[in-house]
């Protein structure tokens, strides 16, 4: 074997990272194009307009994953963006569930997120050692 990352490799990151694009596009504006439907479902929040902001980095974050994923091969800090945002936002998930500050409907984002960082993990799996020389 050459050591080589496998195309089989890529291509599951780039699946991963268009999944998680997708997946943040809908959720990243849902609050910002109907906050009302939001709110029904995530419980009623105080201020609106960081709900919005929030809900517009997670859109942003999903368009670069998007461009990324377009990409022969996802790079490094692609892969450090998916895989960074999906851990803390299961983290905030988590932490904020546990002490009663949002709904328990946000395990449900919490077990998504946590997929997402298991499904960049099995990619990297897939695509074999890093070439030597790179960081």
């Amino acid at each position: 074997m050459s050591g080589a990352p496998s195309r089989g490799g890529a291509d599951a990151s780039r699946a991963v990272a268009g999944v998680q694009a997708g997946f943040y596009a809908a959720t990243g504006l849902w609050p910002v194009v109907s906050p009302g439907t939001f709110q029904a479902v995530t419980g009623p929040k105080r201020e609106v307009w960081l709900v919005k902001t929030t809900g517009l980095l997670i859109t942003a974050v999903g368009a670069a994953l998007a461009v990324g994923a377009r990409r022969p091969r996802v790079s490094p800090e692609t892969a450090t963006l998916g895989v960074a945002s999906a851990a803390v936002l299961a983290a905030v998930d988590l932490v904020y569930v546990a002490r009663r500050r949002i709904s328990p409907v946000y395990l449900l984002d919490a077990v998504a997120e946590l997929a997402l960082v298991g499904a960049w993990a099995l990619a990297r799996r897939r695509a074999g050692p890093a070439p030597s020389g790179s960081t």
